[in-house]
């Protein structure tokens, strides 16, 4: 396996990326070709090793592109408890974020 991805924090949660993957974060509130750039890197594969922060790397950087903001599709959280005449529905739209990788420089 020779290519190159880093794994970053944004938010809570990690992403393994390689250049040009493109993919959904929690909305920042960016316009689209706004350019971004992570510096919580956890770790960088260059194609020969792997290097593992403790926790972060040190001047290892991931860089993006904005596409677009949006909201994903609704999901509905539905409970019902039986013979309680008891019942609740719920609706959830997670706000988004889309950005394409430019570029993980380390």
């Amino acid at each position: 396996m020779s290519e190159n991805y880093a794994i970053f924090k944004n938010g809570g949660k990690q992403y393994k990326v390689a250049q040009g993957d493109i993919l959904l974060l929690d909305k920042l509130g960016k316009e689209p070709k706004d350019k971004l750039e992570f510096d919580e890197v956890l770790a960088l594969h260059n194609g020969k090793e792997l290097s593992i922060g403790t926790p972060l790397l040190k001047g290892a950087k991931v860089q993006a592109e904005v596409i677009n903001e949006g909201r994903g599709k609704k999901i509905i959280a539905f409970k019902k408890r039986r013979r309680k005449d008891s019942k609740t529905k719920r609706g959830f739209r997670r706000d988004f974020t889309r950005v394409r990788i430019v570029a993980i420089a380390g």
